[in-house]
Formats: structure tokens, sequence, C-alpha cells
């Protein structure tokens, strides 16, 4: 079995795969569709092992692309259309694309001066108006509908037939939480093994799930939420083409009915402050409208939550607020997906929950000794959807898969009852007047305070030069920064010890996050470092 047979099987043709601006396309129809692009691109002569970079929206032609591109034994370079020009520009240059099927609306931009990177032979463009096709000296360009379905059918059926699923299958690359991207990369066999793992323990498909994600295909978590889990299990993926803003999530909940939506912390805030009025408290009811808008959350039956640790009292919020439960779990682009979650009926609000079956955890010091039962560790994790290694970088991938372990970054604890908690990510630890810190225990104290809309904490330096806890704070509403600081402290005196109590406040209007969520620390410990004499 392949992924292509395995989605299109026989008694789910007639059954609706995608729901898509106000489309509903079938299994038969999604099927025929990937026949046609892989005709496509064994016209444009991909052989197994090439690299097909995808720089499009979240699409049925994304997914079709995406099979077609396996099922012939090419390997799959999903890319985020939100990076910046650069940094789409050198991962077509780091995984030496020979195609690229890219979106007209970003082609132009993206090959301005008519340059292309170096190995590129093919661009085929999805216009999706009236657009005229690029020119780019040296490169075949082609419209993406503009194919012959019979062109080499039966050789992508023949090898489809005989693939390989443990053969290098597609390349994601990380969303530079800690600064260049790096391609994890992955076979067929990993997606069958989340589907296997989280999927049937967590999710627990039925035919009439909709499954929609506010986290993007090109990411290890929108690829799994939005596509395999619902594909594979002959359920219906929702997909949206806009950024998912709080209208256009409440916009697709009210045409398309989602059964289980999955976001990022930084979307339940969202949402939570656009149509949860006093959501913070819990005093709204389901379905509560706010500044003339409504979030219809009546068909859901589970909210997922991943990208970083979701704080107790956000969970808990939406939970009272919309009357549904959010289950968050850890994974990684390096292990595909989770691999710890709270469970449906059985969760702790601050936890990544327990580990799936499938997978083994250990905890290790900073000097790689097994830490004491209860004790912070530095988390490595074993299973059988981890990544091969990075893509051309042998030495990054020795220190992060080690002996059938991949080292996460994460520091955690796992208590008594075998939930996991955070405690932040390992490289962001710092010590501070000789004892560790843990950020996200420093800002989970911080949110508690309702002057507070978001927070991240660093490794600052005081007045003598010295390591000190430094807090970047967004103030809630209109509140004053001077009186949000004066909360903040009082709060942190009386929940922390002195050492991981800040001592610096920044206001800013905004935290910088990652495409995915991801709070990108590093840019705030750039920006310590800039304002130093």
């Amino acid at each position: 079995m392949n992924l292509f047979t395995s989605i299109f099987t026989a008694e789910r043709l007639e059954r609706p795969a995608i729901l898509f601006e106000h489309r509903t396309i079938s299994y038969a129809e999604l099927r025929a569709e990937t026949l046609r692009v892989a005709a496509l691109l064994s016209a444009h002569g991909i052989a197994p092992g090439d690299r097909v970079a995808m720089l499009l929206a979240d699409s049925p032609e994304f997914i079709a692309a995406f099979v077609a591109v396996i099922f012939l034994g090419g390997v799959a370079v999903p890319v985020n259309l939100a990076l910046r020009r650069e940094e789409q520009l050198f991962i077509l240059n780091d995984c030496g694309a020979r195609v690229a099927i890219v979106e007209a609306s970003i082609a132009p931009a993206l090959f301005e001066n008519a340059k292309a990177p170096a190995g590129l032979t093919s661009l085929i463009v999805v216009s999706r108006v009236a657009e005229q096709l690029p020119e780019i000296a040296g490169v075949r360009v082609q419209d993406f509908a503009a194919a012959d379905e019979d062109v080499a059918t039966s050789a992508a059926l023949s090898y489809g037939r005989a693939a390989d699923t443990d053969r290098d299958a597609f390349i994601l690359y990380t969303s530079g939480s800690t600064g260049e991207p790096k391609g994890a990369v992955h076979t067929e066999a990993h997606i069958f093994y989340t589907n296997e793992t989280y999927c049937r323990e967590v999710l627990k498909l039925e035919v009439a799930d909709r499954l929609f994600s506010s986290s993007r295909l090109p990411f290890a978590y929108g690829l799994g939420n939005a596509f395999t889990f619902p594909l594979l299990n002959g359920c219906t993926a929702i997909l949206c083409r806009e950024k998912p803003a709080p209208e256009v999530i409440a916009q697709v909940f009210e045409n398309y009915r989602p059964t289980i939506f999955f976001g990022v912390p930084v979307v339940y805030r969202m949402l939570l402050e656009r149509f949860g009025t006093g959501a913070r408290h819990g005093s709204s009811l389901p379905g509560s409208s706010h500044a003339g808008g409504t979030l219809n959350t009546s068909s859901l039956r589970l909210c997922i939550s991943a990208g970083e640790a979701l704080p107790a009292h956000l969970g808990q919020a939406w939970e009272d607020t919309f009357g549904v439960q959010v289950l968050d779990g850890i994974g990684s682009t390096e292990m595909l997906h989770m691999f710890m979650s709270n469970h449906d009926g059985e969760l702790r609000y601050g936890s990544s929950g327990r580990l799936l079956a499938g997978y083994d955890a250990r905890l290790l010091d900073h000097e790689g000794r097994d830490v004491p039962s209860a004790a912070a560790g530095n988390l490595w994790i074993r299973g059988g959807s981890a990544a091969s290694r990075y893509w051309q970088r042998t030495e990054v991938s020795a220190q992060t898969f080690v002996d059938d372990w991949v080292r996460t970054g994460d520091l955690y604890r796992c208590d008594g009852e075998g939930f996991w908690w955070h405690m932040g990510r390992s490289d962001d630890c710092f010590k501070a007047s000789g004892q560790w810190v843990s950020p996200i225990e420093v800002e989970g104290v911080l949110l508690r305070s309702d002057s507070v809309r978001s927070a991240a904490v660093v490794e600052g330096r005081d007045a003598s030069g010295l390591s000190c806890v430094c807090a970047f704070l967004v103030p809630a509403g209109d509140c004053d920064p001077h009186l949000a600081e004066t909360n903040a402290r009082a709060l942190c005196e009386t929940a922390l010890p002195r050492f991981k109590q800040p001592r610096r406040y920044i206001f800013v209007a905004e935290l910088p996050y990652t495409a995915t969520g991801k709070l990108q620390r590093f840019k705030l410990r750039e920006q310590l470092r800039s304002d130093l004499p």
C-alpha cells in the first residue's frame, strides 16, 4: 500500500474528499486530478529522487500535487507562502528542486529579474484568474491546468503500485523558531505511522467528520490535520486559501460546519479576543458574539492545539466560552506529528497530556544523564515517524538524531499520573543567580495578570552585566504599561522565587511568531543585544 492506493479505495470514491471555496470535490474527482498531475510531472521528466518544490495555497492542487510527486517516486517539498522571498529561494536552492509548482500570484515576485535557482528546469504555474505566465531564462514554464491526461499515466500507475514506502518521499522545512530552516526528510511509512498512532488514539475519526486546520499544509501539523488524517480515513478535509484571520475562521465554521478544529495557542487567543466577550473569566456562553461577529462552534466535537504549549487559562477560557475541550499536545517537524496528547474526557490544561502508544520518551539533564523521577529534563523521543535526517546537514543531523532517538530541544517533566508538562525550550533555559530558569514557567505567572495579553521571557543582562530574567509584555487592551508592569511585578513577587522574577520589563505591540504560531525567542534575544551600548 502507498499513499495513492490508501486514499483512493473503491468504496469511498463517491464520498466528499474536500470542501473548498463552495465546491465539493469527491474522492473520484481528486483521484482523476492526481493522475492528471502525475502525467504532467512525467512529461516534465520527473524521475525517482527528484525534488519538486510546492509553493501552493491550501487547495486541492496542493494535495493532488503532493500525492502525484510521491506516486512518481519524487520527493515533495512544500514551501510556506508566508515566508519571505529570500527564505523561499533559500529552500528552493537548499533542496535542489528540479521542478517548482507555484501559485501565479507569487511567481513574478519570486523569480524577479528572470532569475531561477540553480538546477530548476521547470516551473508549473497554478493560475486562479487569467494571468500571464512569467518568462524565466533556461526554465520551461507551463500552466498547471494545461496537461494531457493520457501522457505517461500508465507509467505513473506502474510505478505507483511498486513504490517503496521507506524511501525519501517528502521534506518538511522547520519553521525557523531557532534560526535557519532545516529540511526534515520523511517517508510514506511515517505518514501511516502517525495515522495509526495519534489519529487512531486521539481523534478517533468517523466517516462524517470534517476537519479544518488553521495551520497550513506545508507544516507537519497542518499536513496531518487537513490532508493525511481525513483522506486516509475516508473523511472530509476543509481547505481555505485565505490567511486564517478570526473573521475567516468564523466564516469557515459557518459555511462548512467542521467537527474538528486544529489551531495553535495564538489562534485560540485571537478568536477569544474577537468573539468571546469576557472569555478570560469564562462569562460568555457557547456561540457568543462580540464586536458584531459570531463564532458558531455548534458543529465541533473536538478542538486541538499544538505548536507551543497552550497556557492553562487559555484552554479553560475556550472551553468555558464555547463549550468544547481543547486537547493540547506536542509534536515536531522531525517526528511529523504528535507524540504526546491530552485525550477527550481526560485532560489537564497546561499539560501536553500523555505519551502516545508507539512512542518512547526519556528525560536527560544537561550532562546527558537520566533525571530523577518528576524532575525536569531535556526530552528525547523515539518512534516510527521520526525523520531519517536533515537534508544535507550531516553535522546537525548527528546532534539531533542519535541511535533511533530524536532530541526535541524541549524541557519537560512527567508527573506521577503520567502527564507531561512543558517547561520551555532547552536552548531557551538559562541560569540567573546560578539557578536554572524555565521561561515558560515565568510566562505562566505573568499571563495570570489581567493587565497582560501575552508575554515572553528571555535571558537579559542587568546594569552589572549579570544574567537576569527579562520579560517582553503586550499589555491587555488599553492598559497603561506602567500599571501593567506594577501588577506583573506584584504577581511575580507572590508566585515566584526571587531569582525567577523578571528584573527588566519591555513593552511591545506584538511578539514575534513563526507562521505556525511558535514564539521566536531568538528575535527577542537579538533585540536585547542590539540595544546594548
